[in-house]
């Protein structure tokens, strides 16, 4: 059953649109409102969709090439100056390419950078596993200092950086590079450290975050469907993560699934392992990229391939309760 408290912040029409895609357009919406952000890309403006604020105000874009440990650096000196720097690339080259200088550079002396990373997971698809960021967030998640956000849909994109925009410090926000249906309408409001029930049930728990929000919605209608009701929890903010809702949840349920487009080592399940360990042990089934690297093949092939798709959260489900 649809959690009460996000009915009227769900939306209705059926729509799809790339993270990505959104970003591009509210960060041009935002420079108009601040004078002082900057964005800084590396030759991929067209991908990121950073393009659309480097039309509308080139004076206030840096393009660095094919230079990212550059372009963090000279992110990091923006900062020192009053400036907000927005980041952006692809998430294997904000992450791993660059960790030296987001580490020292940006995190340790706690500056106000935004890196903004599209592309990320496997369902980047085609373009196979060298560009595929399947350990950013545990990359990100494990260096001090930096919120790591990862943002169900369009609408949640908006909020997020609305959101960070407020809030001084260094964030990583992880987008997607395909089509993903909107959830959210203009009502939802974005809160870091918060997660957000969207449906409610006392079988299992059901954590998602980012481009698997939508896989797991698909598969709690499905089950409710069946006669088992699941509660569904986005947690795009993962790193603060909201350890009273998932202790919460799982103290109900006893069982606790996590779905991510990622590693199942470091990322959205470890955190959640990490928090239940402390909080509520309970059992804990990872949906994910178990310990293997990616491969090219189009999103629907990977989900399938890897074991994070609507018939694999269905199962595990139904595997594991009682």
């Amino acid at each position: 059953m649809i959690a009460d408290n996000v009915k009227h912040m769900l939306e209705t029409e059926e729509k799809n649109i790339a993270t990505r895609a959104a970003y591009g357009a509210k960060l041009a919406e935002l420079g108009g409102r601040y004078e002082n952000i900057v964005v800084l890309d590396c030759d991929l403006s067209g991908s990121t969709k950073t393009s659309v604020f480097a039309k509308k105000f080139p004076e206030r874009f840096f393009n660095f090439g094919i230079a990212e440990t550059n372009m963090m650096s000279a992110a990091a000196g923006l900062a020192t100056m009053g400036k907000i720097p927005f980041a952006s690339t692809f998430g294997v080259f904000a992450t791993k390419r660059a960790a030296d200088q987001v580490s020292i550079s940006i995190a340790y002396t706690k500056l106000n950078v935004k890196i903004c990373a599209t592309h990320t997971g496997i369902t980047v698809g085609e373009d196979g596993a060298t560009h595929q960021a399947i350990e950013d967030v545990a990359i990100m998640r494990s260096i001090p200092n930096i919120a790591v956000i990862s943002p169900a849909d369009g609408t949640e994109t908006e909020k997020v950086l609305e959101e960070i925009i407020k809030i001084h410090g260094p964030c990583y926000v992880r987008l997607c590079r395909g089509s993903a249906p909107i959830i959210f309408n203009d009502d939802y409001h974005f809160q870091l450290g918060k997660g957000t029930r969207i449906y409610k049930g006392d079988k299992a728990t059901v954590v998602c975050a980012g481009f698997t929000t939508h896989i797991g919605m698909e598969a709690a209608k499905e089950l409710e469907r069946q006669g088992i009701g699941v509660d569904l929890i986005n947690m795009s903010s993962i790193k603060p993560i909201d350890s009273r809702l998932l202790v919460e949840s799982a103290k109900k349920t006893g069982l606790v699934i996590t779905v991510e487009d990622h590693s199942i080592i470091g990322g959205l399940g470890g955190a959640v392992c990490e928090t239940l360990a402390e909080g509520q042990p309970a059992k804990v089934i990872r949906l994910g990229v178990k310990d293997r690297f990616g491969e090219s093949g189009t999103p629907k092939e990977l989900i399938e391939a890897y074991g994070f798709g609507k018939k694999d959260i269905i199962a595990a489900v139904k595997e594991n309760i009682g």
